[in-house]
């Protein structure tokens, strides 16, 4: 859960055609002309993505500082700006209660005069919380009293789905507490690792130095944050290890939580955090009991550094500017290669869509999504989710047991449009504008209730793992819903000023992407009742492998964009170009049903906005990373690549198989045409 920090000829070479060219005899020219030339391919039958975005591209040039522009980018900075200016009127004319607070939390951040003087005084009360302690038995209450306000010490406890029960969530208690993420760098002894720690120990004695920690005390309080986070590093997992969910899932009860780990005092824990369920997930007993013997064992002092520390650091980017710098200098620059901090209002709205972002997106949706795009956007949400049974009907790779299970799932689908159905508690109390520190820790508590609230029966539904306010389509495997936020319907997704055509392939052809999800390999996994089962026969899995592995020979055979001698990894990017395929397919069946008498204009703008949404500019050096781990594949064959498999794109643009656009006739992969 969100917590406070614990998608040509050169010139040159045409000019030295053209020497040759002049340079010819006579005798040469005239055998040329002898020969039959081939007819020229057209462009949007060569590459459909350049000719369909020649404006945009030619409009976007990528600057020498900048890695890459995407259209899909420009959207996400358009709803950034679109916050901002919905925070700068709530700050100026505030409409409602919501507003106000929203305001007041704005202006409290933008004043940074203001968040100098208060200096570290809003984090004032929980270090003395902290420096009160003098018995290990007063430990976990302070532990539990930081992971109230949203900081999460010494272990991470959070709600996610029961593997069980997929219509609730419990809480899980995960490994955690330490300031770098990977528990290898505790551990590893290469040049580079101890360079890093140098730095982390440097860091750590500034922000100790200004929580309080004495001069004279701040080498050795440093070396003893270091060495409780290297015994938690120790007993921890690595990080390629907690992926898999089932490995991650153990149900305990929560009595024997207080035998097992009488110093943790775990079910306090619980009561503090409004948690009454009676099961927990504990997949790490290992870890757990190393840290409840170091309650006992170490000295106060040591756990009263640690706790210093951890509060100083996940407060740092909401404190006065000596936090900051010292917190961007090592996070920011060491750890992410920033070069320089996002600007003031950049950081404030990251704090409050972290803190408080469900109250933004609610406010959000009100002022930027109409009631008629809401309708019309969950229209054609129903006419795809139409389009997916006929596709579950007559596509020639399900067996009939699968086609049946899937016809079921498909009938529970939920389809939510803008915000979440069931909306959450806004009864946060009033922040005012005095302390930006301390209304972070106000929303931050909030949000940590609230995300404690959905620990029980009925919950699991209970909010979205996005926000309305961040342009999002997902499929929620184990809600089976489709979630649509408010901020992705606008261009280049939702384009009202474009024929209809154009909403259904763009926007569309995205729905039919997430909702595929559902009932491919990972959707095969939960069933119609919402049941972790695998409901696909092995010829069922087998056959969606083999159409896997023509759509990564495929891929595979195309060279990314801005790189010389690299090819596109197919692997990596199956899964995503498999959606993508589907998508479009699922989107073209759903526009003729709509629009049976479509004419030649419409079709068109229906490839044109698939195309367009994939608009994109790359740096070498962007390119190269993205090539090496991006499970997407880059613009040009997102846009491409479902295409060239699309007879109905090859009558539209009259586009022969032996042109690049279109495969030969029988060899075009379909998933659920």
């Amino acid at each position: 859960m969100p917590q406070l920090r614990a998608i040509v000829v050169k010139p040159a070479a045409l000019a030295f055609a053209l020497v040759i060219a002049l340079g010819a005899s006579t005798d040469a020219q005239a055998a040329k002309k002898k020969k039959s030339k081939a007819p020229a391919v057209p462009a949007v039958c060569s590459d459909f993505y350049s000719s369909a975005n020649a404006d945009w591209l030619k409009a976007n040039p990528l600057g020498a500082d900048v890695a890459s522009i995407s259209a899909m980018g420009m959207l996400r900075e358009r709803t950034q700006q679109q916050q901002r200016d919905l925070l700068d009127a709530a700050m100026n004319a505030p409409q409602g209660k919501v507003q106000k607070l929203l305001g007041d939390f704005w202006a409290s951040g933008l004043d940074e005069a203001a968040v100098e003087a208060d200096g570290s005084q809003p984090i004032a009360p929980l270090l003395d919380r902290v420096n009160a302690i003098r018995k290990a038995k007063e430990i976990p209450a302070a532990i539990a009293a930081l992971h109230q306000v949203g900081i999460p010490v010494v272990f991470n406890f959070s709600p996610d789905v029961d593997l069980r029960a997929l219509d609730r969530h419990i809480g899980y208690f995960t490994q955690g507490g330490m300031g770098l993420r990977d528990p290898a760098f505790y551990t590893r002894t290469d040049a580079p690792t101890r360079e890093l720690m140098g730095r982390y120990l440097a860091y750590v004695k500034q922000i100790l130095a200004l929580t309080g920690t004495p001069q004279d005390k701040l080498d050795a309080d440093a070396q003893a944050v270091i060495d409780l986070e290297t015994r938690f590093a120790q007993v921890s997992k690595p990080l390629d290890q907690l992926n898999d969910p089932f490995a991650n899932y153990t149900v305990v009860g929560v009595k024997e939580l207080g035998k097992q780990y009488r110093n943790l005092q775990l079910p306090e824990f619980l009561e503090v955090q409004g948690v009454s369920d009676n099961e927990v997930s504990m997949a790490d007993p290992q870890l757990f009991q190393q840290i409840d013997a170091l309650v006992k064992s170490l000295k106060p002092e040591q756990w009263k550094a640690y706790l210093r520390w951890r509060i100083g650091d996940s407060m740092a980017p909401y404190l006065a500017k000596s936090f900051r710098d010292a917190e961007f200098n090592f996070r920011g620059q060491t750890l992410r290669g920033q070069t320089t901090p996002p600007p003031r209002w950049q950081q404030v709205l990251d704090a409050i869509n972290q803190a408080a972002g469900p109250m933004l997106g609610k406010e959000y949706a009100a002022r930027y999504l109409p009631d008629s795009n809401d309708q019309r956007a969950e229209q054609i949400a129903g006419q795809i989710r139409d389009a997916m049974g006929r596709g579950i009907e007559r596509n020639s790779w399900m067996s009939a047991e699968a086609r049946t299970e899937a016809k079921a799932k498909l009938d529970k689908l939920k389809i939510e449009v803008g915000t979440p159905r069931r909306d959450i508690d806004y009864s946060v109390q009033p922040m005012g504008r005095g302390s930006f520190g301390g209304n972070m820790l106000i929303a931050s508590t909030w949000r940590h209730r609230e995300e404690m609230k959905r620990i029980g029966k009925g919950n699991a539904d209970r909010r979205w793992d996005v926000l309305p306010q961040q342009p999002a389509l997902a499929y929620d495997l184990a809600q089976n819903r489709l979630i649509v936020t408010a901020a992705v319907l606008q261009p280049p997704v939702f384009d009202t000023a474009q024929p209809s055509a154009a909403l259904y392939g763009a926007y569309g052809a995205l729905v039919g992407h997430e909702l595929s999800r559902g009932f491919d390999n990972k959707g095969r996994m939960v069933d119609a009742q919402g049941k972790l089962r695998e409901w696909w026969t092995p010829a069922d899995l087998a056959a969606w492998n083999a159409l896997g592995a023509r759509v990564s020979s495929q891929y595979g055979s195309y060279p990314y964009p801005g790189l010389t001698g690299i090819k596109l990894n197919g692997p990596l990017t199956q899964d995503q170009n498999l959606a993508d395929l589907s998508g479009v397919e699922l989107a073209w069946d759903a526009y003729l049903n709509a629009e049976p008498n479509a004419d030649k204009a419409g079709k068109e703008a229906f490839y044109k906005a698939w195309a367009g949404m994939w608009a994109q500019q790359l740096s070498e050096s962007q390119a190269a990373q993205m090539a090496n781990s991006d499970v997407r594949a880059p613009g040009q064959w997102r846009a491409n690549g479902p295409l060239v498999n699309q007879p109905a794109f090859g009558e539209t643009f009259a586009c022969k198989a032996s042109q690049p656009m279109q495969v030969k006739e029988g060899e075009d992969i379909r998933i659920w045409r």
